[in-house]
């Protein structure tokens, strides 16, 4: 019998791929090695490739559209409730096409090469970013057990660590200066470290024509603007604008029966990292409201009025994440007023 649809449990050496027919039965479901997976589905050309929106999936999802397959990649929570029985790469393989057999499933679109080369190098300026604050969160605890309490800020523990060090009165013992000294020199090289990153970062930003487009809204730079266009990329993988907001979870929970509507706080879903930045960008719109007159501005002022500042944050970066997928989705310019 003809197989219509294949899905596939990606793995790293061996997949899954189980194929089912019109009906939904199953033809087949056995393990391939990667370098054999292509030979086996040009053997079936019609047939729709389903698999779960992983590492790898999008690398996949491109080879498989060049090759003109018809590629679903579908997010896991949507496969999750169709695993029958244990959870095996059998039955894995075989939830995928049950999941992808429903009508009103919504599917990833596979990321471009320009849209992975700008995640990857978010996700190292996070994970330097990450690493940075751990080490002065360290420096900072090892010191209070000296005694030694330095002013918030980085910049000002920076500044005082070799004058601290340098200190013969502060109680310090050799052994612990010279392990801050370590701390200080692993702590100026993460520096550098994020320095480079984020020079890439602008390259990027000045090299794309929409991330330039972005920028001129208030509150959006390099980082924004590139982490939208790598998450959206032009937009068709959304609805509209409510619906990219709500898949960044800046929108309030539901917990609704009987006619009662209950709302709660934002249900923080989606890629974390960039709903974290357009709350950062929208605090930036928010602390200089006072000193502008654009449309944004006057609604922000507003709601401040209504709702409090932290309210105000939510909605804004709601705001600002509508307007960003307008601006990819149909190709047009920021209009402040």
């Amino acid at each position: 019998m003809k197989v219509t649809l294949i899905g596939i449990d990606l793995a790293k050496n061996i997949f899954q791929v189980c194929g089912v027919n019109q009906a939904g039965k199953r033809i087949f479901n056995r393990q391939v090695r990667r370098t054999k997976l292509i030979e086996l589905l040009i053997q079936h050309p019609d047939a729709t490739i389903a698999m779960e929106a992983c590492s790898g999936s999008n690398y996949w999802g491109r080879e498989l559209q060049q090759r003109g397959f018809q590629v679903m990649l579908i997010p896991p929570q949507h496969v999750k409730p169709f695993v029958k029985g244990n959870k095996n790469d059998r039955n894995d393989a075989l939830a995928i096409t049950e999941a992808a057999k429903r009508p009103n499933l919504r599917c990833v679109e596979p990321r471009t090469v320009a849209q992975t080369d700008m995640i990857q190098v978010h996700r190292v300026l996070d994970r330097l970013i990450h690493q940075r604050t751990a080490l002065i969160n360290q420096i900072r605890g090892l010191l209070s057990e000296y005694g030694i309490v330095i002013s918030r800020g980085k910049e000002k523990l920076l500044a005082a660590l070799p004058d601290l060090l340098e200190d013969a009165e502060n109680g310090l013992s050799s052994s612990s200066r010279a392990l801050y000294q370590a701390m200080v020199d692993e702590w100026r090289q993460i520096n550098q470290a994020i320095d480079r990153v984020e020079k890439v970062l602008k390259g990027q930003a000045k090299a794309d024509e929409a991330a330039q487009r972005l920028m001129k809204m208030k509150g959006v730079a390099e980082r924004i603007a590139t982490a939208t266009i790598a998450q959206v990329g032009n937009g068709h993988g959304y609805q509209n604008g409510r619906h990219f907001a709500a898949n960044l979870g800046l929108v309030p929970k539901e917990y609704s029966s009987g006619g009662k509507q209950r709302l709660g706080g934002i249900t923080k879903r989606g890629n974390h990292y960039l709903r974290r930045m357009l709350i950062q960008g929208a605090w930036s719109v928010i602390r200089n409201v006072d000193r502008n007159d654009d449309r944004m501005s006057c609604w922000a002022r507003q709601l401040i009025e209504r709702r409090g500042k932290h309210k105000a944050v939510v909605a804004v970066a709601n705001k600002m994440a509508r307007i960003m997928w307008s601006m990819l989705y149909h190709q047009t310019e920021f209009r402040a007023n």
